[in-house]
């Protein structure tokens, strides 16, 4: 059976690697390293780890199990391309999401400059989408080497939006998603960053999704903007 996900935009998370490292500062509050903290403390088997890096070749062929069709989030708990994750494990990964070509599978990475180092030397589904997180303008690099990735779908997860992202150039951008920072400790997002890149994605023709405003009782703050909600898709 597949594990449903209260993530906004997708259906179903599927993590085949478990674990990570802050690599940048949306990664202070990281809600995986929180959760795994929890699992671990509950004996969850596969988190007896807690949240260092440990690959997970039994979930490998999980999806090829689901029969029903849903959308995907690819390592909710880690990053595929994380240096410490083999390339030959990251080809098995991509062919299990290959052969299981009635899903749709989404996978988010901060470790842009992987993504188009191995990029070349990977098979890309079409059923396969490909985003980096991008928090503030310091890490808008990631969009370029997420441009030169071969995935047929690219999107981009602006979450936790911690600063302005004016001028974007979403040429080869298909999705934008935004959202703030939820939790302890969240870290406050302004609408007016917000609504600029809204109307940006807009004036571009990309569909955007407006995930939350965060805030330490997400549910509280919602996920309104200007009075309405926003789940654009591909």
């Amino acid at each position: 059976m597949a594990i449903g996900s209260t993530i906004e935009w997708t259906e179903t998370t599927w993590n085949p690697v478990t674990g990570c490292d802050k690599v940048s500062p949306g990664c202070k509050h990281c809600y995986a390293e929180r959760m795994a903290k929890r699992l671990a403390a509950m004996g969850q088997p596969n988190y007896r780890h807690g949240f260092e890096l440990t690959l997970q070749p039994h979930m490998l062929e999980r999806p090829l199990g689901w029969r029903k069709p849903q959308t995907i989030f690819v390592n909710s708990m880690s990053d595929l391309f994380h240096d410490r994750v083999p390339e030959e494990y990251i080809l098995r990964v991509f062919d299990v999401m290959r052969r299981a070509h009635w899903h749709r599978f989404q996978v988010l990475t901060k470790r842009s400059e992987r993504l188009r180092a191995l990029s070349d030397r990977l098979e890309w589904p079409p059923n396969v989408w490909m985003g980096v997180s991008v928090e503030s303008a310091a890490y808008r690099h990631r969009i370029d080497d997420l441009v030169q990735a071969g995935a047929r779908v690219k999107f981009l997860s602006l979450e936790p939006l911690l600063g302005p992202l004016p001028d974007l150039d979403l040429t080869g951008i298909d999705w934008v998603i935004v959202g703030g920072e939820s939790g302890p400790g969240a870290r406050p997002m302004r609408p007016e960053w917000v609504t600029d890149i809204r109307d940006q994605s807009l004036a571009a023709d990309v569909p955007f999704f407006f995930k939350q405003w965060g805030g330490v009782n997400k549910k509280r703050t919602g996920r309104m903007l200007e009075g309405r909600t926003w789940d654009e898709m591909p």
